[in-house]
This record gives C-alpha cells, structure tokens and sequence, in this order.
C-alpha cells in the first residue's frame, strides 16, 4: 500500500491541527517522518520541506498546511530587505486568476499578510502573505513559471528606509 498526495496533504492537515512535533507513518514499504519544524536560536526560521514519499527510505517533512512568507523570508544582503522564498515546489501565480490584475507589481506597498502569489501543487493553492511591511523591490519570477523549494520569488524593502 502507498500513500496519493491528496492522502498525503490529508495527514498534513491533521498533525498541523494538532499539538504534536512528530509523526512517523509506516506502510509496507513506505515510511513517512513528519517534524514540525520552529524558530532555531538566530534569525533564521526553518522552512517547510515538500512532502516526499518514497520506499524504504525515510525523509524528513516538516509540516505547514497555511505556509505563509513568516515561514519563508530570509534577511537579503541589504539589511533593508528582505527576500521572500518558496515554501514549496510548485507552479508561480502572481494573480488570483488569469483575467484579473495581479496581486502585486514592483513598487507596491504591502503590510504584513498581505497576498503576494499563489504556488499550485496538483490543484491545491497555498497563498504566499507578506511576512512585513515594506514596498516590493522586485519580483523574481514570471507568471506561471514552475518553482523550487525555497527559490527566491520577491525582495521586499523595508518601509522605514
């Protein structure tokens, strides 16, 4: 027996409800690891790994059903920045849909949980929040473009400055 990604994001769904840290799965030849993952000493924050299923081999997966930008900014090379990554391997969307105006362009100004894309993994839609405010200094993806797991999409100047 083998676990479908809908399974899969089904379980996800649960411990991300819960209060436990780790879940190990196991069926047959498939084990599954969850670790929910939490902010280490400094100021860098764990990110969210995609879900990997494979046979007899066990993979780390922290879990994140509501990834948003908290989960996935990194302080840029300019203090005043910051660049906002991907929580996840999936496909770029810049707007809600293909005939209206996107959520962001550069030069816009954004508060903290503001919509900056959408990342599409077999359907599913996970929106990507602003972590901050500040103004968007660049966009580094285009529209419909498949991304990886913590590829830089946005960098988000800091307001003050």
């Amino acid at each position: 027996m083998s676990l479908n990604y809908k399974e899969v994001a089904e379980i996800l769904k649960i411990i991300d409800a819960s209060s436990c840290e780790e879940v190990v799965l196991e069926l047959e030849d498939t084990r599954l690891v969850v670790r929910r993952g939490g902010v280490s000493g400094g100021s860098q924050v764990s990110t969210p790994e995609v879900p990997s299923i494979s046979p007899r081999a066990e993979k780390p997966v922290q879990s994140s059903a509501n990834a948003t930008a908290t989960d996935n900014a990194v302080a840029g090379s300019d203090s005043d920045s910051m660049t906002l990554r991907s929580p996840m391997v999936g496909t770029f969307y810049g707007r809600p849909s293909p005939d209206e105006a996107p959520f962001v362009e550069e030069g816009t100004k954004v508060t903290a949980g503001t919509p900056l894309c959408l990342i599409e993994v077999m359907k599913l839609y996970t929106t990507i929040e602003a972590k901050a405010d500040g103004v968007i200094e660049s966009i580094l993806v285009e529209e419909g473009t498949l991304v990886d797991f913590d590829q830089p999409l946005f960098v988000i100047r800091n307001s003050d400055s």
